[in-house]
């Protein structure tokens, strides 16, 4: 299964550049990284199950000398077919943040 996230700063209405995200599956880290100019992270691999991204929050507001309320976010969610494409979207602001599954 490929998994590819997108990180975007809804407070500024661009893209999160820069944010440590972690993969972990079973308290195990797959896979880690930084999004990139355009928020994304792409190319990452798992299988079936439950899976957990970590997304470091915290370090990409105080980066910026913003005060922020959420110092990470976990997304935990399942992969049930493990040939799909998966995407996991963060919208983020300081003090707010929603999800949903991409495509």
């Amino acid at each position: 299964m490929s998994l590819s996230t997108h990180v975007l700063d809804a407070a500024l209405g661009r893209p999160a550049a820069g944010v440590a995200v972690r993969l972990e599956r079973d308290g195990e880290v797959l896979a880690e990284g930084v999004t990139d100019a355009d928020g994304r992270i792409t190319g990452w691999t798992c299988g079936a199950g439950a899976h957990r991204l970590v997304f470091d929050t915290g370090g990409y507001f105080a980066s910026r000398a913003v005060d922020a309320f959420y110092p990470r976010v976990s997304i935990d969610f399942t992969v049930a077919d493990p040939g799909e494409h998966h995407h996991v979207p963060l919208l983020l602001s300081p003090f707010a943040y929603s999800t949903y599954r991409g495509s």
